[in-house]
């Protein structure tokens, strides 16, 4: 009877617990798709509702914005110009739980055709984006966030998919 008992314990805790996992992770998620829906709208007059005010940003090519401001004038100036014209579309989302209150989630992305300020034609490719979640006042917001263009030449020759062979 014992045994019995602390099976069904054990049972419901875990399901309690994933399915508090589930809650954060579907939060965590939904932010995500806020910034998203910034982006194709080419409008971050949101920012702030899914942001912290002193959130970090480094773009694709170095550039460090500091503060909500800065990286909500970065993204619009952009929008503005070279990605006017430039939707994104999520290709997946994970999402770890470093504590109770901080998330980091990593997305992947593509990325249509653009031009960049000195003339290049970029774009149509898969980025990859770090993004670090508080939870401040009941609600998930990003508190830093750096993305990278994935180089598939380069991908072949990463020493980590030797151990998963």
């Amino acid at each position: 009877m014992k045994t019995t008992l602390l099976f069904c314990f054990f049972s419901c805790t875990l399901s309690f617990t994933n399915g508090q996992t589930n809650k954060r992770e579907a939060a965590v998620k939904k932010q995500i798709q806020a910034m998203i829906n910034s982006w194709n709208r080419h409008d971050f007059s949101d920012m702030k509702n899914y942001t912290t005010a002193d959130v970090d940003w480094v773009n694709i090519v170095g550039m460090w914005w500091k503060g909500r401001e800065e990286v909500r004038y970065a993204h619009q100036a952009f929008h503005n110009t070279m990605f006017k014209n430039v939707d994104v579309d999520i290709k997946s989302v994970t999402v770890r739980f470093v504590n109770k209150k901080t998330a980091v989630a990593h997305i992947i992305t593509y990325y249509g055709e653009f031009t960049s300020p000195g003339g290049n034609k970029m774009g149509n490719t898969n980025d990859i984006a770090t993004l670090v979640y508080v939870k401040k006042k009941g609600k998930w917001l990003l508190t830093a966030g750096e993305n990278v263009t994935v180089n598939d030449a380069a991908q072949q020759h990463d020493p980590v998919k030797e151990i998963h062979r």
